[in-house]
C-alpha cells in the first residue's frame, strides 16, 4: 500500500505545481508583453540505493508560448510594440542582456531610457541616455529622434536606436525574473527586419478562458489524489483490524 500512497501523494504535489504555473499565467493576463508558460507531466523514476521500482508523475515547464498578444493603442510616444516576431533588448539585474516584449518605456531621473519596471533599455551602441527634450519620436526601425528642449521644430537629432532582435525560439528560455534569456548565454545581434509600432503596447498572450479551464481540471485531479489517499488509509486500517482479530 505504501507504493499506492506514494503515487497518490506525489501526484497531488505535482498537480499543485501545475496549478501554480497556470495561476501565474492567469494572474498576468493584463501584464504588458507577458508570455504564457506551458506545463506538462511525465513519468519519473525514483532513483537511489535500491531497485528503481517506484515511478511518479513530475510536472515540468517545457517552454513558453511566444505567439504575439493583441496590440493596444495608447497614443504615447514612448510606448512601442513589436510587429510580429522579435524582442526588445534590456539589461537585467546582473547587467546582462535579456529580452522582453514589454514596450512601456519611461525616462528616469538620470535621463536614461528604461522599461516600466526600471530596467535599462539597450540600444545598438549600449544604454540609451536622453538630454532634456521637447518631443520624442521612435520610428519603425527603433531609431529615437528628439527635438531638444527649447529647440525649433526643424532641430531634430537622432539620439540612438533600440536594439531589436529576432532569435530562434528554440534557443530561448524564460527566467524567474520574467525576462527572456538565451539558453546558451550568447548575445543576439540586431535584426534589421524587426520593426516596432510607436504609440502601441502589446498585451499578454494569455487566454484567460483556457487557463481557468486548466485550473478547474487540475483542482478535480487534486481532489482525486486526496480521495485515493483516504481510500488507501481506510484499506490499511481495515487490514490492521483483520490482523488483530486473527
Amino acid at each position: 500500500m505504501d507504493r499506492a500512497l506514494y503515487l497518490a501523494m506525489s501526484g497531488g504535489v505535482e498537480t499543485m505545481n501545475a496549478q501554480t504555473i497556470h495561476a501565474n499565467n492567469l494572474a498576468n493576463v493584463n501584464t504588458t508583453g507577458f508570455r504564457a508558460d506551458f506545463e506538462q507531466a511525465r513519468a519519473m523514476q525514483v532513483y537511489g540505493e535500491h531497485y528503481p521500482s517506484r515511478v511518479y508523475a513530475m510536472t515540468e515547464n517545457p517552454g513558453t508560448r511566444f505567439t504575439p498578444g493583441s496590440m493596444i493603442q495608447t497614443g504615447r510616444n514612448l510606448d512601442v510594440a513589436i510587429k510580429g516576431k522579435g524582442f526588445l533588448t534590456v539589461y537585467d539585474s546582473k547587467g546582462q542582456e535579456a529580452y522582453t516584449r514589454d514596450g512601456n518605456l519611461q525616462i528616469n531621473a538620470a535621463g536614461q531610457l528604461v522599461t516600466g519596471t526600471g530596467l535599462p533599455v539597450a540600444g545598438v551602441d549600449g544604454p540609451i541616455f536622453l538630454p532634456p527634450l521637447q518631443s520624442l519620436t521612435i520610428t519603425s526601425d527603433g531609431s529615437i529622434s528628439i527635438i531638444p528642449q527649447g529647440g525649433a521644430a526643424n532641430q531634430v537629432a537622432v539620439i540612438g536606436q533600440l536594439k531589436l532582435v529576432n532569435p530562434d525560439p528554440d534557443n530561448l528560455r524564460k527566467g524567474e525574473d520574467g525576462l527572456i534569456h538565451s539558453k546558451d548565454g550568447q548575445v543576439f545581434n540586431q535584426d534589421v527586419n524587426t520593426q516596432v509600432a510607436s504609440g502601441f503596447v502589446e498585451g499578454s498572450n494569455v487566454n484567460a478562458v483556457e487557463e481557468m479551464t486548466h485550473i478547474m481540471d487540475l483542482s478535480r485531479r487534486f481532489e482525486m489524489n486526496i480521495k485515493m489517499m483516504n481510500t488507501i488509509r481506510e484499506d490499511s486500517a481495515a487490514s490492521s483490524r483483520i490482523l488483530q482479530r486473527a
